[in-house]
């Protein structure tokens, strides 16, 4: 999700972004994550997260 957010927004905000993160690759925080999930059960949202886990 992070992957794919972080391309979008650097390609539409890319002249913005070059002037803030000076071509930086990182562009989210190791620190913390907010995420939505549309209203979908906590129960779905678990599923997802480990499915995740095992990809890696």
């Amino acid at each position: 999700m992070k992957t794919v957010s972080s391309r979008l927004i650097r390609k539409e905000f890319a002249e913005h972004l070059s002037k803030v993160y000076r071509g930086k690759p990182v562009f989210w925080s190791r620190s913390y994550c907010i995420i939505s999930c549309g209203g979908a059960p906590l129960s779905v949202v678990v599923q997802y997260i480990q499915q995740q886990a095992e990809i890696e």
